[in-house]
């Protein structure tokens, strides 16, 4: 067995992450080795990890594989398990048209949260049909130190918490979780966004992303915050007809999200490969213990 795995690094508006091309899913990667990965001070360093298999060869994504050749088994930072990540699928395609196994065009991913359609435009930006939003019923609250805020439930495939602030400053440090209740609402944590306007249809945000801290930037989360928008200003395209497309600021750069009166979003935003390298299987094997 070779004394060195590969891996890539990359970012979608500054959302960054570790590739691990593994297609026949031989790799063990569990949560320790992953968070050791993704730590920046003595791993490589990244939101998450994007581990690349064949969608036949792991036993979450085999029923998709029909669908989607290629599964995006998408790890948070702390090396906890995620259902989706938009931002990572956009880096995920990147890393397929790197790699010549896809060119541009359309191409499926298959995540935990479904599979995903992707579009690699000429122009380098990557689309990502990001499915519908659900917007589940009851009331929301975030807090940040003595403040407090309602926040609308939107479900991505994963769960996030979009409160609207004066300032994104009072979001405070957003080294922690902001607290949220009731805790009956996200069994499982939450992603927070704290989103202030900006002009039409253009919003700012910032996120503590579950499992990972703060981000620059979150795709999922830019979703949900333009969807909460939309609502908060009366929009909703199944009952006009109309798309409607928010651009939302990240701290990472900017993404532009449109709603679709089918329900179905989609997310534009740039996705970059930055590096590649080898790990140390026994250094890796070691902070795994």
């Amino acid at each position: 067995m070779s004394t060195r795995i590969a891996f890539l690094k990359g970012h979608g508006t500054e959302n960054d992450f570790v590739i691990v091309p593994d297609p026949e899913n031989v790799i063990d990667l569990p949560p320790a080795a992953v968070a050791a990965l993704c730590d920046r001070r003595a791993g490589i360093g990244g939101d998450g990890l994007l581990h690349v298999v064949r969608s036949a060869a792991h036993p979450e994504a085999k029923g998709m594989a029909g669908e989607a050749e290629w599964f995006m088994d998408y790890r948070n930072g702390d090396g906890s398990i995620a259902e989706m990540c938009g931002n990572g699928v956009r880096v995920f395609a990147r890393y397929l048209q790197h790699a010549g196994q896809v060119t541009e065009g359309d191409l499926a991913v298959a995540t935990r949260g479904g599979v995903k359609t992707v579009h690699l435009a000429k122009d380098g930006d990557v689309t990502v049909g990001m499915g519908r939003a659900r917007l589940p019923e009851g009331d929301v609250e975030v807090s940040v130190g003595e403040r407090s805020w309602p926040a609308r439930n939107v479900n991505m495939g994963n769960p996030h918490a979009v409160a609207f602030v004066e300032d994104l400053a009072h979001a405070g440090t957003l080294y922690d979780a902001p607290p949220f209740s009731p805790a009956s609402a996200y069994p499982d944590g939450v992603n927070v966004e704290f989103v202030v306007d900006r002009g039409p249809r253009h919003v700012a945000l910032r996120v503590h992303e579950r499992g990972s801290g703060e981000t620059r930037s979150c795709g999922t989360g830019a979703c949900a915050v333009a969807v909460a928008t939309a609502r908060r200003d009366g929009v909703d395209p199944a009952v006009t007809g109309t798309p409607a497309t928010y651009t939302v600021d990240v701290p990472g750069g900017t993404l532009v999200i449109t709603e679709r009166p089918d329900g179905e979003i989609e997310m534009t935003g740039p996705a970059v490969i930055v590096a590649e390298g080898e790990i140390d299987r026994e250094w890796l094997e070691s902070a795994a213990r």
